[in-house]
């Protein structure tokens, strides 16, 4: 049974918290739902694993050039991604023409700072929730995913990085 973990970030806004390195320790990849805020928050992130990127709204400059959306497979298991995606109970017009043209098994979002689950037109609607230092959030939160290879099967953790406090 080979289960691969997934480590699921978002809304750094350019900061990393040091004990991300641990949390994600063992992942084959990690998704970063966009709001980066720095591009070294993605360098640090590569010494960790493989990393699928997608801008956010507040990503300027260099970042500007990562793409809207990005789809990871991992064995029969589609996951996309998208930063600004609405709520799951209101996706907006282009996350539903996403999830109806790939037909993900996994979608995951950022932008609102709250983490959320959910089933969304047939797919698990995953927001990590905000990592950064900057937003209304009370707590840093991200995710880790883990996917059976062979059959698709899925786990969830969520992961508490503390509250947000100011930058240290």
């Amino acid at each position: 049974m080979t289960m691969k973990m997934i480590g699921l970030i978002s809304d750094t806004h350019g900061w990393l918290d040091p004990q991300v390195h641990e949390v994600f320790k063992g992942a084959s990849h990690i998704i970063h739902a966009g709001d980066i805020g720095k591009e070294e928050v993605i360098h640090e992130l590569e010494q960790i694993a493989p990393v699928v990127v997608v801008k956010g709204n507040i990503d300027g400059g260099d970042l500007r050039f990562f793409p809207l959306e990005a789809t990871l497979e991992i064995g029969p298991t589609t996951i996309v991604t998208r930063h600004i995606a609405g709520s799951p109970t209101r996706p907006n017009a282009d996350t539903r023409k996403l999830l109806q043209r790939v037909s993900p098994q996994v979608i995951v979002v950022g932008h609102s700072h709250i983490f959320a689950v959910a089933r969304v037109m047939g797919a698990l609607w995953l927001n990590p929730g905000a990592a950064g230092i900057h937003g209304f959030h009370i707590e840093r939160t991200a995710m880790r995913l883990f996917v059976h290879e062979d059959s698709g099967e899925l786990k969830l953790e969520r992961v508490s990085l503390g509250p947000r406090i100011a930058q240290p």
